[in-house]
């Protein structure tokens, strides 16, 4: 059980510094691309910012999941999650939490780890929300009084 415990604590390491660097860069070329916008900040522009860091969000989630999926497929036994395709299914249902449990890695000892990455999943999806949020308030803001 602690082999699990601390394979997960480092699989959510690894997606925590891979989402801060994905965010951190996303937030630079964010503020890079639309800051020169900003006199003529329009609804069509506001609508391209939030669309555009929303799709690089999905596509950072899409990665992070990606990376539970080959540590399942490394870790777990192979006639659990006989694909990589299967694998990543079971990530994408268990990182964000829908968990339909058609596929499950059965009664040995690395079912504790999809726990863990719903956990993971959780809090990476929040961190995420917040700043497209913060994305949302900023393109607000930026519309002022000229919103066409």
């Amino acid at each position: 059980m602690l082999e699990v415990i601390a394979t997960g604590i480092g699989l959510i390491a690894l997606t925590v510094v891979m989402h801060a660097v994905g965010t951190v860069g996303l937030m630079r070329s964010f503020a890079r691309h639309f800051a020169e916008l900003e006199a003529r900040f329009k609804a069509r522009t506001a609508l391209l910012a939030i669309v555009w860091f929303a799709t690089a969000l999905m596509i950072l989630h899409v990665l992070e999941i990606l990376l539970w999926a080959l540590a399942y497929r490394w870790l777990v036994p192979s006639h659990r999650l006989d694909t990589f395709e299967e694998a990543t299914y079971f990530s994408f249902v268990t990182f964000t939490t829908v968990g339909y449990g058609d596929v499950t890695l059965g009664v040995d000892e690395w079912r504790l780890l999809s726990g863990i990455e719903a956990l993971d999943g959780i809090l990476l999806v929040g961190w995420s929300t917040a700043l497209l949020f913060a994305v949302l308030q900023r393109s607000w803001r930026g519309l002022g009084h000229h919103g066409n």
